[in-house]
């Protein structure tokens, strides 16, 4: 019985995660009518009915829910384990996808991640930006990176990367022609370039901080991003004043492109973590990265 219906729990589990036959059968590398056959096959030779089809996604019915929390997590542990014995091999390899942020990816998944794909080939990383608050499990991603705060009750975590501070920068000519708010109010006064984050229900208010007093500003301005960079551009040509991490607008302030305005009310935050479940140290080539990411 095992032997018949462990490619159809394989299916069944990734349907579900996935939430509909398109993705799954994307993510399986097969048609989508040799899934639903596939799947259609176990819940005849189990009697039950494990998924509950509408014209838009699937979803587990009660007795596939049962099947998915109580089965599917072994399915995870023989894949784990393989993957581990797979690991043992002179060259470690595996597949992992990572979502993170366009700015962490950039400023330290990439540097740290260069050279240890140069000397393992056989491991492979997909790196997926965004800035929603990604459920991992759910999403089949391996690991997440946020912010220490941000970080999924139950995880694993990581710091791979020091505390830092956000910047309002400006050009030195937009400063020239508007003048340099004195206190975070006074941004309301400035054309300032905003960022979209689904995280914060829109957008994004700048968060302030000056002798145990915390201060938020929502801005206005003629710019909206949804990503970081594109903030860090449009301050140096000149369109407002931009909110970014320090770490990212340091070179444009040291070659005199941007000026920083407000650093006293500049407050830390905590840096950036890689996270991921438990289960996930079990393989040798998932340590090899988690290790190189690893901040000191």
């Amino acid at each position: 019985m095992l032997r018949e219906n462990m490619t159809g729990l394989v299916a069944f589990a990734t349907i579900a995660r996935a939430g509909t036959f398109t993705r799954a059968a994307a993510q399986l590398g097969v048609s989508q009518s040799a899934l639903s056959h596939t799947v259609r096959d176990l819940e005849e030779r189990l009697g039950i009915k494990v998924l509950a089809r509408t014209t838009r996604k699937v979803a587990p019915t009660v007795e596939g829910q049962r099947l998915l929390d109580r089965v599917v997590p072994m399915l995870d542990e023989i894949e784990n384990e393989l993957w581990s014995v797979i690991d043992t091999r002179e060259k470690p390899m595996g597949n992992f996808r990572i979502t993170t942020t366009d700015y962490a990816a950039d400023m330290l998944l990439w540097p740290k991640l260069r050279p240890v794909l140069q000397k393992y080939p056989d491991i492979h990383v997909e790196l997926v930006t965004d800035y929603q608050l990604t459920d991992i499990v759910e999403s089949q991603f391996d690991a997440g990176v946020r912010l220490g705060e941000q970080v999924s009750e139950g995880m694993i975590a990581v710091r791979i990367g020091p505390d830092f501070a956000m910047r309002a920068v400006g050009s030195p000519g937009y400063f020239a022609a508007n003048g340099k708010p004195a206190t975070p109010q006074e941004l309301t006064q400035h054309r300032c370039i905003n960022l979209r984050l689904p995280t914060h229900g829109g957008l994004y208010a700048w968060e302030f901080e000056k002798d145990g007093r915390e201060v938020r500003v929502k801005v206005q301005g003629q710019l909206t991003f949804n990503t970081i960079e594109p903030v860090l551009k449009a301050a140096i040509d000149g369109y407002g004043i931009g909110y970014v991490p320090d770490g990212l607008a340091a070179p444009a302030i040291a070659s005199g492109e941007l000026e920083a305005v407000l650093e006293e009310w500049s407050p830390p935050f905590t840096g950036y973590f890689l996270y991921y479940p438990h289960r996930r140290q079990s393989s040798p080539a998932f340590s090899i990265l988690v290790d190189a990411l690893s901040h000191a």
